[in-house]
């Protein structure tokens, strides 16, 4: 079954535009630390959104992340599996630096994002998060606030005030969310009066009115039912073409429907990185087979 979603996800693929660096930084030519089987590796010509070196990360004493070492391709959709516990969701904060919230926690290594390291003492981590936008597991209206309140909180925090610039960037940004035309007409209401799918959009409205460059998903249909997440999925398709996605996700299924490329964890450690196809059909290591075919996990 999974052969055959790779199939008709290879036929229906569509050219991507290449897209410049937006914070700096020319494509990255840097060697890459070595991990076993070339882990972490991505095809030369691919443009690099992240470039990740030698990551390690700890809550308190406890070590999430292991010298992870990989690299994230731009407008396309990364893919991040593996059982609970092996540190996907502990990854993905440390991307836009949400994992130093934590009380405890710590992290060293290098992150740099279209070339720029994330994590040098200049660097404003508020710039950062608003380059790489993040929907979470479950969706988290504002609940005093309105479907248009919702979607321009972050343009209001940002020191937008025009009325026709947040009004022009809601629209588009509830249209790019495929939820304008459920929505456009009540837009006074409470974001909490939606359905629990057009919630979850909401949110991905919500993060992309403030124009980034990435956009991160942690399990963001985990919670939906199955015609929710085909429309979270049909809209992951839409945006790669004009965003870097990167996804954490259970589902082995869903992760062959949207993923270009896929990212496997386990206990702290990046096992492999390849083609979504190549990890689904072809994986180079035996941990990763295992877990794809169900074996474990």
């Amino acid at each position: 079954m999974t052969r055959d979603l790779l199939e008709k996800q290879r036929a229906n693929r569509a050219p991507r535009p290449r897209r410049s660096p937006v914070l700096g930084g020319a494509l990255l030519t840097m060697n890459m630390p070595e991990q076993p089987g070339g882990a972490g590796l991505v095809s030369e010509c691919a443009e690099v959104a992240f470039f990740v070196s030698r990551l390690n990360g700890w809550f308190g004493q406890l070590q999430a992340l292991t010298d992870v070492s990989l690299q994230i391709p731009a407008t396309a959709v990364t893919a991040i599996i593996g059982p609970s516990g092996c540190g996907k969701s502990t990854f993905l904060r440390c991307l836009n630096r949400m994992h130093e919230l934590v009380r405890g926690a710590r992290l060293d290594g290098e992150i740099r994002l279209f070339g720029e390291n994330i994590y040098a003492p200049q660097v404003d981590a508020t710039i950062v998060r608003r380059r790489v936008g993040m929907v979470f597991q479950k969706s988290n209206p504002f609940p005093t606030m309105t479907i248009a309140e919702n979607v321009t909180v972050g343009l209001r925090l940002n020191g937008i005030r025009q009325r026709a610039v947040l009004e022009e960037r809601m629209e588009k940004a509830l249209q790019m969310a495929a939820l304008w035309e459920e929505v456009k007409d009540r837009l006074d209401k409470p974001g909490m009066s939606l359905s629990g799918g057009q919630q979850q959009r909401l949110c991905i409205a919500r993060a992309l009115a403030v124009q980034p460059d990435v956009l991160l998903m942690d399990e963001p249909a985990s919670a939906l039912d199955p015609i929710a997440t085909m429309k979270i999925e049909e809209l992951i398709q839409k945006l790669k073409k004009t965003y870097t996605i990167v996804i954490v996700t259970h589902n082995m299924q869903q992760a062959a429907r949207c993923s270009d490329h896929t990212a496997f964890f386990y206990l702290g450690r990046l096992i492999e990185l390849d083609t979504t196809e190549k990890i689904f059909t072809n994986p180079s290591n035996k941990q990763t087979e295992d877990y794809v075919t169900g074996r474990f996990g």
